[in-house]
């Protein structure tokens, strides 16, 4: 068998900053401080995630759901200070063991549920690895997102909302732009994984990108999407180019308008989620002049902060943090500008503000909300850790 040099998926996200058009960065000597800053903290994360881990399992909080161990995996490999020479980090050994032991027949990674979540998370973790032997697991769990994709016109239902996007898996199974962008994040990076490799099959069995970016524009509050969802919607103007948790959600987004035509239901935008869409749009590689990604970004200008979730409150908000360094590191974004012109330093900004949320002994945790598992001091470390890994690698 041929012997192939897996590229790391920190190499993946430069060559995919690189495609993107930046404008010049400042100087190294600028950054110099704030890097320093970084690798101390990131440092520190290490040792708390290290003290957290299973020492008989490998994994990290819920042993059921290895994409809690795939998060400290990941982020303890995207230390700036990693050093290699000598093989992987112990920690990050035992992690990588226990994620591959949870590979199912189906090529999927996961303990009893959430098939997209888990997998998705768990091949992002498995391409920094560097090890030849995961890429056949690599390319069976691209198998398992793929199909995990909805098409309800095979069943005779057509003009589905869900069409194009992929859910929890299971019970859980109507679509959803959460675990849609996890999914085209580990298909686009796993794909330069495995590419020129016996394993290389993207060209024969892969996702219908067009069907998930039409499911990923009706997440996007826009007047398109408001003519598709029907006459019992609209749109109010501070909405517009943000995005939702998915199509028509009547849970948790709805607000009530009163309109010449009568009540009508509005889908609140907020931050996570509209990140989340950006994110989704560029894995989909979808032309960056698209007028949907102009208007992502204005609503995400418009509404950037670093207290809140941005029509959330604090709920999910480092899942937020990791989405905004994502999404502004891989579309090579400099400066935010603000509706007052104000040009900001998002790295620098985002930087200072996770570090003065760290605690002494190294972590991180919401304090403010429990909601969508932030309660959870070993992931919401790794959320921490590797927001800072974005911005370190884009300073």
């Amino acid at each position: 068998m041929k012997k192939v040099l897996i590229h790391s998926l920190t190499a993946c996200i430069a060559l995919a900053g690189a495609q993107a058009q930046q404008p010049l960065a400042p100087s190294a000597d600028d950054n110099v401080s704030l890097k320093l800053e970084i690798e101390r903290a990131v440092e520190k994360g290490v040792e708390y995630l290290k003290s957290q881990q299973d020492p008989e399992t490998g994994s990290w909080s819920d042993p059921k759901l290895p994409a809690l161990t795939a998060l400290p995996v990941s982020a303890i490999m995207g230390a700036p200070n990693l050093d290699l020479s000598e093989g992987l980090p112990e920690a990050a050994e035992k992690g990588y063991d226990f994620i591959v032991s949870n590979a199912k027949p189906d090529g999927g990674i996961y303990g009893k549920g959430l098939a997209t979540y888990n997998t998705a998370l768990s091949i992002m973790a498995l391409v920094q690895s560097g090890k030849e032997e995961h890429l056949p697991i690599i390319a069976k769990a691209r198998r398992l997102l793929v199909n995990q994709q909805q098409d309800f016109d095979k069943r005779g239902v057509t003009d589905n909302l869900f069409d194009g996007g992929i859910g929890y898996g299971g019970s859980y199974a109507h679509s959803d732009l959460s675990n849609t962008h996890f999914a085209l994040e580990a298909l686009y990076y796993s794909k330069k994984v495995l590419a020129d490799t016996e394993y290389d099959e993207t060209s024969e069995f892969d996702l219908d990108w067009d069907a998930a970016i039409e499911f990923v524009s009706l997440t996007q509050n826009s007047k398109n999407t408001v003519e598709r969802l029907g006459d019992s919607y609209a749109l109010r103007d501070e909405d517009e180019g943000g995005f939702i948790y998915f199509p028509a959600d009547t849970k948790s987004d709805e607000i009530e308008l009163k309109t010449d035509d009568g009540e009508k239901t509005a889908l609140r935008s907020y931050g996570s989620m509209s990140y989340a869409g950006l994110l989704s749009f560029i894995y989909a590689e979808m032309d960056r002049d698209d007028p949907r990604i102009a208007a992502a970004m204005k609503w995400l200008q418009e509404n950037y902060t670093l207290k809140e979730n941005p029509g959330m409150d604090a709920q999910g908000l480092y899942y937020y943090y990791h989405t905004m360094a994502k999404a502004l590191a891989i579309t090579g974004t400099q400066k935010l500008v603000t509706p007052d012109g104000k040009k900001i330093d998002w790295k620098k900004d985002l930087a200072l503000e996770v570090m003065s949320r760290q605690n002494q002994d190294g972590s991180w945790i919401n304090e403010e909300s429990n909601r969508w598992m932030e309660d959870d001091s070993a992931m919401v470390t790794a959320y921490g850790m590797l927001v800072l890994e974005h911005i370190y690698r884009n300073l």
